[in-house]
C-alpha cells in the first residue's frame, strides 16, 4: 500500500500510537509521519505508507499551524497541563492588551528553548528520557520563526471542576487567564515553549492547556480523518479511497506525465529531458494521472535525474 493519509489524531494518545493502529487497519508496515505531535494535542498528523515513506526527506522544514489555549496563572516543568507544576500561582491581573503587547516580542525570528519534556537529543538521549529520571536537562536554544500568532479570546476564571490534572489543588480557588491563540510558525517550533516563555514574560507563569493542529505543508483538517472512521472505510473495502491523490502532494514541485520513452529511463535511474521545465529545480514525475513515479532534480539545462523513484514492483 503505497500513498499519503491525513489522520485526525485524538487527544491521549501518542503519534506512534496512531501508526501502530493505521499498520493494523491498512495491513501495512512501512509506516511513517510526518511531524509528532504531543500525546495531549489533537488535529493534522499525515502519515507516509509503503514507498511514499521516501517523500518524509521533502516535508522536513514544512510550516505549522495551530489552534490552542494557553493558562496563565502557574508553569509546570513540561509546559502544558500534564505536568507538575512548578512555582507559586501568580496572580492575573492583565490586560488582552497587555498580552497582546507581550505575544508580539514573540513573532519574527526568535530563539526558543525547546521544553525539557521533549523529543530533543542530548549526547543522543531524547531529553524527555531525563527529564522523566529527574536529570538535568541541559538544551540549547533554537532559531525558529513565528510568523503568525494572533490572540482569538481572552478570559479570566478557575480551572474547569473536571480537570483532574496535577494543577488542580495549586489552583483551586485561583483566579487564572486563559488565551485562546492560533499559530502560523515554522518546524522545530514549539508551542508548549511558547506558553511557557509567555507565562515568564507577563510574570505569572503559563502552560499550555490545550492544542490542535489544523495544517501541516499543505495539509489541512479537510484532508483528514479519525482512526474510527478509517477502520470503517477499510472494512468497507474503500481504505484507498482515504488516501491524498498523489498531485495534490507537494504543490510547490511541477508535474510533467512521463512518456514511455521518458519511463523506460526512469525505471533505471538515468536522466531524462524535460524541456519544459528549464527553470525548475525538482519536478515531479507521473505515469499517466493517478500514479507518482519519481521526484527528479535538475543537473544541468533542461536533463533532469530522479532522485528518487516510487515505482510499484
Amino acid at each position: 500500500m503505497n500513498g499519503v493519509l491525513i489522520i485526525d489524531k485524538p487527544a491521549g494518545i501518542t503519534s506512534h500510537d496512531v501508526v501502530h493502529r493505521v499498520r493494523r487497519i491498512a495491513q501495512e508496515r512501512s509506516i511513517g509521519h510526518l511531524g509528532t505531535l504531543d500525546p495531549m494535542a489533537t488535529g493534522v498528523l499525515p502519515l507516509v505508507l509503503g514507498k511514499m515513506t521516501r517523500l518524509a526527506q521533502f516535508y522536513l522544514h514544512s510550516e505549522k499551524a495551530y489552534e490552542g489555549t494557553i493558562c496563565f496563572g502557574i508553569a509546570t516543568d513540561t509546559y502544558d497541563a500534564e505536568g507538575e507544576p512548578v512555582g507559586e500561582c501568580g496572580p492575573v491581573d492583565f490586560s488582552a492588551g497587555e498580552l497582546e503587547s507581550a505575544m508580539a516580542e514573540f513573532r519574527g525570528d526568535i530563539e526558543q528553548m525547546p521544553p525539557p519534556f521533549s523529543a530533543k537529543k542530548i549526547n543522543g538521549v531524547p531529553a524527555y528520557k531525563l527529564a522523566r529520571k529527574k536529570q538535568e536537562v541541559e538544551l540549547k536554544p533554537v532559531r525558529v520563526e513565528v510568523r503568525e500568532l494572533e490572540l482569538l479570546s481572552f478570559r479570566t476564571g478557575q480551572l474547569p471542576t473536571e480537570n483532574a490534572s496535577a494543577l488542580q489543588e495549586p489552583l483551586r480557588g485561583k483566579t487564572v487567564g486563559f488565551a485562546d491563540i492560533r499559530a502560523r510558525v515554522s518546524s522545530g517550533t514549539y508551542i508548549r515553549s511558547l506558553a511557557h516563555d509567555l507565562g515568564k514574560r507577563l510574570g505569572v507563569g503559563g502552560h499550555l492547556m490545550s492544542l490542535r493542529r489544523t495544517q501541516v505543508g499543505e495539509f489541512c483538517l479537510d484532508h483528514a480523518i479519525s482512526l474510527d472512521a478509517l477502520a470503517d472505510r477499510a472494512a468497507a473495502g474503500e481504505f484507498s479511497n482515504c488516501l491524498i491523490h498523489p498531485r495534490q502532494l507537494l504543490p510547490e514541485m511541477p508535474s510533467v506525465t512521463a512518456t514511455e520513452e521518458q519511463m523506460a529511463k526512469i525505471r533505471h535511474g538515468n536522466a531524462v529531458n524535460l524541456a519544459e521545465f528549464s527553470e525548475a529545480k525538482l519536478v515531479k514525475v507521473f505515469m499517466g494521472q493517478g500514479e507518482l513515479v519519481s521526484i527528479a532534480s535538475r543537473i544541468a539545462g533542461t536533463l533532469f535525474q530522479p532522485q528518487l523513484v516510487l515505482l510499484k514492483q
